[in-house]
Formats: C-alpha cells, sequence, structure tokens
C-alpha cells in the first residue's frame, strides 16, 4: 500500500474529498500499533466565500494552517471536548480542508479521534513525512453526496451544498 502524498492533496478540495473515500487512515499508536481505519465519510469546506469555512473570516492564528499547501493536518477542539481532524488542500494561499467525519469503525469525527488519541498535538503535522499517521491509498469506491452536517450558522445555501462524501450503503 501506497502512502498518498502532497500531490494528492495539494488538488481542490472537491476533487480530494472524494479521492479519500475508501483510502485508509493509518495511526501509529506510542506502543508502535499501526491502527488502519478506510475512511468512509468526509466533508469539504472550501475557502474565504465558504460561509461554513474557517478561513471565511480570512487568516488568523487559529487558520493560518489552512492556507498552507495540502497534506497538513487542521486539528482543532470544538465544543471544549471534541477534535476535529482535517487534511488541508488545494495550493498555498487558498484555504481549503476536508473533515474525516467516519471511518469503518468510527462514526463521528469526535469517536474517531478520541479512539485513535488525535489531539491538538496533530495540528499542522505533515502527512507526507509523520511517522504517527498517514494515509494510503485505498480501493475505488461509489459514493453518494450529502449537505454538511452541523453548519446551519452559515445559512441556508451553504449549509445545503452538497459537500458531504459518504461511501453508497455504507
Amino acid at each position: 500500500m501506497d502512502r498518498i502524498h502532497s500531490d494528492f492533496f495539494s488538488r481542490d478540495v472537491l476533487e480530494v474529498a472524494p479521492g479519500l473515500l475508501g483510502a485508509i487512515l493509518c495511526r501509529k499508536d506510542e506502543k508502535g500499533i499501526i491502527h488502519r481505519q478506510m475512511i468512509t465519510e468526509v466533508e469539504a469546506y472550501r475557502g474565504e466565500k465558504d460561509m461554513a469555512c474557517h478561513a471565511r473570516a480570512g487568516k488568523t492564528m487559529r487558520t493560518a494552517v489552512m492556507y498552507e499547501s495540502g497534506g497538513i493536518l487542521y486539528v482543532y477542539l470544538i465544543y471544549g471536548m471534541y477534535t476535529m481532524l482535517n487534511i488541508v488542500t488545494g495550493p498555498a494561499g487558498h484555504p481549503q480542508a476536508v473533515l474525516i467525519r467516519e471511518t469503518e469503525d468510527f462514526h463521528g469525527p469526535g469517536i474517531l479521534t478520541r479512539d485513535l488519541f488525535i489531539d491538538s498535538s496533530f495540528n499542522k503535522e505533515n502527512l507526507d513525512t509523520s511517522d504517527r499517521i498517514w494515509i494510503v491509498a485505498g480501493s475505488k469506491v461509489a459514493y453518494e453526496t450529502h449537505s454538511r452536517i452541523g453548519v446551519e450558522y452559515a445559512g441556508d445555501y451553504w449549509k445545503n451544498v452538497p459537500w458531504r462524501f459518504r461511501i453508497s450503503n455504507h
């Protein structure tokens, strides 16, 4: 299985997001055990014009990582209790990211990060070079599109764009 490198992530988020479905998220824990999880659901966030994207307010200390080149992790805490795992996509200067929502065994982004021990120390980690987290190519899969979850604040248009991608019949 080949590690997916930054050239894959340097494309537009709407190409990268569905391309991650079926790929394998690999997490090497502190004991050296590698946990492998097939990615089954993701959401795309596409720049400053996307009112559901953290970059909608421009570049801040929090969102600066989103302005990096694709293949860097954007990891943050919401509601003071859930860690969210995102992968920055696109070229530098164009803030985009894919939220990993679900894998084959972990249904929900907060459950995924909790059970794989992914915390804020992973923020800005490079998927090309990390020895504790990476993604490998998987099988091509059929998928469905849906509206994003938990972004009601963004308004009707932005909450309803079909930028959530899920493996069909999963």
